[in-house]
This record gives structure tokens, C-alpha cells and sequence, in this order.
């Protein structure tokens, strides 16, 4: 009895085999297939977007996301053809996506915070933006990630779920940028001429300094400090100006103010010794 058995067990399995040997090779046709259309889809998504003149964080959020649509719609057919019926293939899919969605909590995050940066549009590609204690140029906005160029030419990579819910500063966005450079002078240095040297400087720079509609360049004391008066040089330019002004201003401004006698004090303290009703008084720096 028990060999008849294994015979007719033997027997359904070849039968099964059999049956089944179709449906593994269409699956496999399907496959191939539908992995080159899948290929030759998103080379003409890609030469379609070159061709139209949108937005490079959007072109490539769009991109990723037809990428992995059909490749989700090719599995399905693929598990569909090897004999999964609709309703099980239904159960399987809600079941994986809650034990996928309970493994990948921060990638789900990731994905959502892209989708509220393609839709808020805090930053796009190529600004120059501060965040998560990183400062650098946006490269690429991906459906996960955000790559950024350091001013170093590192590479780094924030989540999209901490770009979208922490605080972003955007350098470029506004266009112009503002400078406060803060300038420490002795107390008993002259005050208007500090003012006057900082001010033609800064109107040496003809067009890179942006006038009305914006505040004019001023220079102002903002702090008497323990070793230094400090004054603060405010005045508006273009982002692509900012940092060439700012340092020709910082070396060329302490060059004359020197020059003028004005004297830009290390920190330093007085102390005051008393003895025997004589005072006696040293500076340390």
C-alpha cells in the first residue's frame, strides 16, 4: 500500500510539474520582457524631460517614482502568472506592507518627507542651503534622500524626513544675501574715522552693493565690549558677489584702517595692583 502510494504521490507531483512548466516560462518571458520596457520607458521619460525646461527636483522625483511603479506592476504580473490568484495576491500585498511598513518606519518617512519637499518646495536643486548641521549645495533630491556638495566638495546625504521636519535655511532663494561683519576698535581709537574708512570701502564696490530698494550700507556700534568698541558693517550684495566682497573687505579694510592709526585690539584685561597707597597698573593680553 504504501509504495501505491508514494506512485500516485509521484504522479501528482509530475502532473503539477507539468502544469506548471508554462506558466514558469511565461513568468520568466514576462520578465525579461517587461524589465527592457521598463528600460526603454524611462530613457524616453529621461530624453522627455531634457527636451522640456522643468524643474530638475521635479524631473527627477517624477523619474524615480514611474521607475518604481513598474517595477511593482511587473511583480505583480509575474506573481499573478505563476498561478497566485487575485484575492491571495491581495492578502499577500496587505500582509507585506505591514510587515514592511513596521520594518522600514524610517524609509516610509523618508518617502513622505521627499513628497512635502516636492510639494512645499523649501529648496530645489542647486541652492545653497544650511541644515541638519550641514551646509552645502543641493545636488539631488531623490525620493529617500538629499545629497548635498559641501563648500569642501564632500558629498552628504540628509533623509528627507529630517529636511522636512527640521529647519531649513535657504541661502539662494532670496537672491541677495546680507552681510553683518562685526569690526573691534580700541577705545581710544576715533570712531568716525572707522566709519568713514568701512563706508568708502564698501562704496568702492560700485554695483556689487545693492541700494534702493534695499537698506544702504551703514555702519553702526553695536557693543561696548570688555577690550573693544565693536561696529558692525551692514550692507546688502548678490549671492554670487557675497563672499568675493566680504573677503576683499575684511583684508583690505583691516590693511587701512591700520594705515589710518586705527587700532585693532587683542582681548585683554587691566589689572590693578594696590600697595602701601601706591597704584600700580599692568595689561595682560
Amino acid at each position: 500500500m504504501i509504495p501505491e502510494k508514494y506512485e500516485e504521490w509521484a504522479d501528482r507531483l509530475v502532473a503539477h510539474v507539468v502544469d506548471f512548466i508554462p506558466n514558469l516560462v511565461a513568468a520568466i518571458l514576462i520578465f525579461v520582457i517587461g524589465w527592457w520596457v521598463i528600460k526603454i520607458i524611462n530613457k524616453y521619460v529621461r530624453k522627455f524631460f531634457k527636451k522640456k525646461d522643468y524643474d530638475v527636483t521635479l524631473e527627477k522625483f517624477i523619474a524615480d517614482l514611474i521607475n518604481w511603479t513598474l517595477k511593482l506592476a511587473l511583480f505583480v504580473m509575474i506573481i499573478m502568472k505563476l498561478g497566485v490568484q487575485s484575492a491571495s495576491l491581495l492578502g499577500i500585498i496587505t500582509a507585506a506592507g505591514l510587515a514592511i511598513g513596521l520594518a522600514l518606519q524610517g524609509s516610509l518617512s523618508n518617502f513622505a518627507g521627499g513628497v512635502i519637499i516636492l510639494m512645499l518646495r523649501p529648496f530645489k536643486v542647486g541652492d545653497w542651503i544650511s541644515a541638519q548641521g550641514i551646509d552645502g549645495s543641493v545636488k539631488e533630491i531623490s525620493l529617500f534622500y538629499t545629497k548635498l556638495v559641501t563648500f569642501g566638495n564632500q558629498q552628504a546625504i540628509i533623509p528627507n524626513g529630517d529636511l522636512a521636519n527640521g529647519n531649513v535655511i535657504n541661502y539662494a532663494v532670496e537672491g541677495i544675501r546680507r552681510e553683518a561683519m562685526t569690526w573691534g576698535i580700541h577705545y581710544d581709537s576715533d570712531i568716525r574715522k572707522t566709519k568713514e574708512i568701512l563706508l568708502e570701502l564698501v562704496a568702492e564696490q560700485g554695483d556689487k552693493i545693492l541700494g534702493d530698494p534695499q537698506p544702504a550700507p551703514m555702519c553702526i556700534v553695536t557693543e561696548l565690549a570688555d577690550s573693544s568698541v565693536n561696529l558692525q558693517l551692514r550692507y546688502f550684495t548678490k549671492n554670487e558677489d557675497f563672499f568675493a566682497v566680504k573677503w576683499y573687505i575684511l583684508e583690505e579694510g583691516k590693511r587701512r584702517l591700520e594705515e589710518a592709526g586705527i587700532v585693532i585690539p587683542y582681548p585683554q584685561r587691566d589689572v590693578h595692583f594696590f600697595q602701601e597707597g601706591v597704584i600700580e597698573t599692568s595689561s595682560k593680553s
